[in-house]
C-alpha cells in the first residue's frame, strides 16, 4: 500500500500503481479539496490499476483525513460523555456514526478507513488518548463494536488498530520505537479484550502496533510472528487481513531498510505492508518484494466495498440527515 503526492495521478504515479505488487493506496490530507474532486482522483486510480484497494485514516477527532464537505466526526472518547448512562442510546449513536463515516467514504470511492481504534486508554499514551472509546476494556470493547457494526451496514469492512493495544505506552511510535513491559496476563485481561469482542463478530482487517511488547518478544508485534501468528491468528482465530502499521515511521527502523523492513512484516504475517510519505522507499519495497501469495490476494479481497450511494443521493437519505444533525449537536456541546 503507497500514497501520492497531490489532488491528481501524477503519470509516474499512474506507472508506479500497475506495478504487480501494488495491492492498494492510502489517502492523505493533501490528497484532498473537494468531495467531487477526491471522487475524480479514486475513478482515475481505478482506470490506471482496476481492483485496486483505497483506503484513508478516517476516524474522526485528530485523525480525519477529509473535511470540507464531510461531517467533522467527533474523538472516539467524546460518544460515552455525550450519551452518559444511556447504553441504548451510546450503542445506537456509535452504530450511526460508524455508517455515516463510512457511507459518506464509501460514496467517493474509498473502499475502507483504518478504524476503528481498538486501544485502551491508560491515561499514558497522548498519541492515543481520546482516540480510545473508554479506559475500561469492556466498554471500548462495546462501544467500537457498535461501531464497526454501522460500518459494515453501509458496505464497508472494519480495520481494528492497535494490536495487541498502545495505550500503555507513553512514546509516539511515529517517532520513536515503545517498550511495554507488562506481562502477557496483564495485556490479555486488558488490551486484548475489545479484540476478542471484535474478532469474534467477524471483525475484516486488523493493524498491530510498533510497539514491543518486551516480556513476549524482541520484536514490535508488526514484525512478530508470536503477536502475529501465535496470538493473533491462533489464540484469538482471527482469518482476515494484517496491515502493517506505516514502515517509514520510526518504530519500524529497527529492521534496517525499507526491503527489510517490509520482508520482515511480511514473514512475521502481515497480509500488506504500508509505505507513506516516501516514494523512495516505496519504489525499494516494490524492487525487492514478488507478487503476494493468492491466501493474501484473498485476505485483502474480503475489504473490498460491498455497496455504496452516491454523495447526492446519501445526502437525501432520512438516516444521513438525522446522523449528520446529532454529530453536529455533538460537536457543539
Amino acid at each position: 500500500m503507497l500514497d501520492l503526492k497531490g489532488t491528481e495521478l501524477l503519470p509516474e504515479e499512474r506507472e508506479r500503481l500497475q506495478h504487480p505488487t501494488v495491492g492498494a493506496l492510502i489517502l492523505f490530507s493533501r490528497n484532498f479539496e473537494s468531495p467531487d474532486q477526491l471522487a475524480e482522483l479514486n475513478a482515475s486510480v481505478r482506470a490506471a490499476r482496476p481492483g485496486i484497494l483505497v483506503a484513508v485514516d478516517h476516524e474522526g477527532g485528530r485523525v480525519q483525513r477529509f473535511r470540507e464537505g464531510f461531517t467533522r466526526l467527533p474523538p472516539a472518547a467524546r460518544y460515552a460523555d455525550y450519551f452518559g448512562s444511556d447504553e441504548a442510546a451510546l450503542h445506537n449513536g456509535l452504530e450511526d456514526a460508524g455508517w455515516l463515516m463510512a457511507s459518506e467514504l464509501l460514496a467517493v470511492g474509498v473502499d475502507f478507513s483504518f478504524a476503528p481504534v481498538l486501544d485502551v486508554d491508560c491515561g499514558i499514551s497522548q498519541v492515543i488518548g481520546d482516540r480510545s472509546f473508554a479506559r475500561d476494556a469492556e466498554s471500548a470493547g462495546r462501544c467500537a463494536q457498535a461501531f464497526a457494526h454501522g460500518m459494515r451496514g453501509a458496505g464497508m469492512a472494519a480495520v481494528g488498530k492497535h494490536f495487541p493495544g498502545h495505550g500503555a505506552v507513553s512514546l509516539d511510535s511515529h517517532h520513536a520505537l515503545p517498550e511495554d513491559k507488562r506481562s502477557y496476563a496483564e495485556i490479555a485481561a486488558k488490551d486484548l479484550v475489545p479484540f476478542r469482542r471484535l474478532i469474534a463478530d467477524g471483525l475484516e482487517g486488523v493493524m498491530p502496533a510498533h510497539v514491543v511488547y518486551s516480556q513476549l518478544d524482541s520484536r514490535p508485534a508488526g514484525f512478530s510472528s508470536y503477536w502475529i501468528g501465535h496470538v493473533l491468528r491462533g489464540e484469538l482465530g482471527f482469518d482476515g487481513a494484517v496491515f502493517s502499521d506505516d514502515l517509514s515511521m520510526a518504530g519500524a527502523a529497527f529492521a534496517g531498510d525499507f526491503g527489510q523492513r517490509a520482508s520482515m512484516a511480511l514473514e512475521a504475517g502481515c497480509d500488506m505492508v504500508l509505505v507513506c510519505n516516501d516514494p523512495d522507499a516505496a519504489a525499494q519495497v516494490l524492487d525487492h518484494l514478488p507478487p503476494a501469495p493468492a491466501v493474501r490476494q484473498d485476505r485483502l479481497i474480503r475489504m473490498r466495498a460491498r455497496a455504496a450511494l452516491d454523495a447526492a443521493t446519501l445526502r437525501q437519505t432520512p438516516r444521513w440527515q438525522d446522523a449528520h444533525a446529532w454529530v453536529n449537536r455533538m460537536l457543539a456541546a
